[in-house]
């Protein structure tokens, strides 16, 4: 089948339309490479990964090379059915759909499952594409300028030459979500004069939209991220039309290449990875490929929330509440009352007596806040939330189904050690999985401990049901 090699990605994007021509004339700039994956990227992709995956990533997502490195050691074929339950912004589907396989994904999170249905989207005309991009661009500028605003001023301009205008601004409801300072006021509204354009262009919304989303993240905002997301200086402006423009030409240039490749069907459900069965046909999944979220103090929710609020998946804190409802708990922030999943564990005595030297922790070191005496109840929620999870799979997975995991150690919670491929590895083997391999995938380094905690790949398999 053709294939994505390394000099056809370095290619430089050739087509260029009149439009793009008369916005070089307004002052714009947009860079026409692939550009390679710095060496300080804690996410970094190989180059020739880059297409369609490159297009929005969490950070240190699990890299498709990965994905490869199972659908080999598992030998499917071209008929096999690849499933993704925390399938997050669709490594696994896009890299299936690149090597010809049947991806499905599900995901609950709203921000998650747009990236990863846009991702596997490559029907887009790549020159049209450009065209209306351009089209959006150019008028994008004229309203700016129309408020004396340039979007790439220098910075000596700038100060000469300060807009004069009322800057639009978030809903009340809506910017009380977001980091204090996560983006600034000019940038911000230049943001929203393009997202006004962009929703008022009657094609290609989704891949403009989400190029806007990867802008905001990398160049727009004051975000940074090492690894946990933060708040770095602010910038008090940021080049925004020329960025989005950037980012959707090498959409295009993706789509062109990926256009080749056969087609084969890929889709993502949006839901909650805990109730699949009632979401696809039974005994219908060959293999299971994925990386659910780890039990710690990372709300998941919180890496994304600029780009979820700005394009309108979060609203308001009720919003915000109702997606955590639908998600595994696996941080002290997403616990509700009623919570019950802890129930699918109440027999397992490892996760019991982990439970209980973290509360003996807190208590020994006067830990008292609200969020703290959760801890104990995070960590039976989590393994009972995976051990649902995996029960409720069962029915999708015809016999001989193999199953990769990438989990993580943690050691949140008051430093006690959760090893995580271990115990799920043995409540998988409680619901009637055989576990084959827990391979190593990386280490990483604690924020607290400043130890080294393995990133593993638990490997199990459905025998059919005995």
């Amino acid at each position: 089948m053709p294939s994505l090699t390394l000099k056809s990605t370095q290619k430089v994007v050739s087509v260029y339309s009149a439009p793009l021509a008369r916005l070089t004339k307004l002052g714009i700039k947009h860079e026409t490479t692939i550009r390679p994956a710095q060496h300080n990227d804690s996410n970094r992709l190989e180059l020739a990964d880059r297409p369609a995956h490159d297009w929005y990533r969490f950070i240190l997502s699990f890299p498709p090379h990965l994905v490869r490195q199972y659908i080999e050691r598992f030998g499917l074929g071209a008929d096999a059915n690849v499933l993704d339950p925390f399938c997050g912004t669709g490594t696994t589907i896009v890299e299936c759909q690149k090597l010809g396989l049947h991806g499905i994904g599900i995901e609950a999170h709203p921000m998650a499952y747009f990236a990863s249905t846009t991702k596997i989207d490559w029907s887009p005309d790549p020159d049209q594409l450009e065209l209306a991009a351009a089209g959006i661009a150019e008028r994008t500028l004229d309203a700016l300028e129309r408020e004396g605003i340039i979007d790439d001023p220098q910075p000596c301009l700038l100060r000469e030459t300060p807009p004069a205008i009322q800057l639009r601004h978030l809903p009340v409801d809506a910017a009380k979500l977001l980091l204090t300072d996560c983006i600034s006021t000019l940038p911000l509204h230049k943001t929203l004069v393009l997202l006004d354009a962009i929703n008022a262009s009657p094609c290609f919304g989704a891949h403009f939209r989400l190029a806007l989303a990867r802008a905001l993240v990398t160049t727009i905002s004051n975000l940074h991220f090492g690894p946990e997301v933060g708040v770095g200086p602010a910038k008090d402006d940021a080049p925004v039309v020329s960025t989005w423009l950037t980012r959707v030409c090498q959409m295009a240039h993706d789509i062109r290449l990926l256009k080749s490749l056969p087609k084969v069907s890929a889709r993502v459900l949006h839901a909650d990875a805990r109730i699949a069965p009632a979401l696809l046909e039974p005994a219908s999944i060959d293999t299971v490929i994925t990386s659910p979220p780890y039990p710690n103090e990372k709300d998941y929710t919180r890496t994304t929330r600029l780009e979820s609020v700005i394009l309108g998946f979060f609203r308001d804190r009720a919003t915000l509440r109702d997606l955590k409802r639908t998600m595994l708990r696996s941080n002290t922030r997403g616990v509700y009352k009623g919570d019950d999943d802890d129930r699918w564990v109440a027999q397992h005595p490892e996760i019991e007596r982990l439970a209980i030297e973290i509360e003996r922790r807190r208590i020994e070191m006067g830990k008292t806040s609200g969020f703290e005496r959760l801890y104990a109840r995070v960590t039976k929620l989590y393994f009972g939330g995976m051990a649902k999870h995996l029960a409720e799979l069962r029915p999708l997975l015809r016999p001989g189904a193999q199953l990769a995991y990438v989990v993580g150690d943690q050691a949140s919670y008051l430093r006690v050690m959760i090893r995580t491929g271990q115990l799920l590895g043995s409540i998988a083997e409680q619901l009637g999985y055989e576990v084959t391999a827990l391979d190593l995938f990386r280490t990483r380094l604690a924020t607290a401990t400043r130890e080294q905690l393995r990133e593993e790949v638990l490997v199990l398999r459905w025998p059919g049901n005995r």
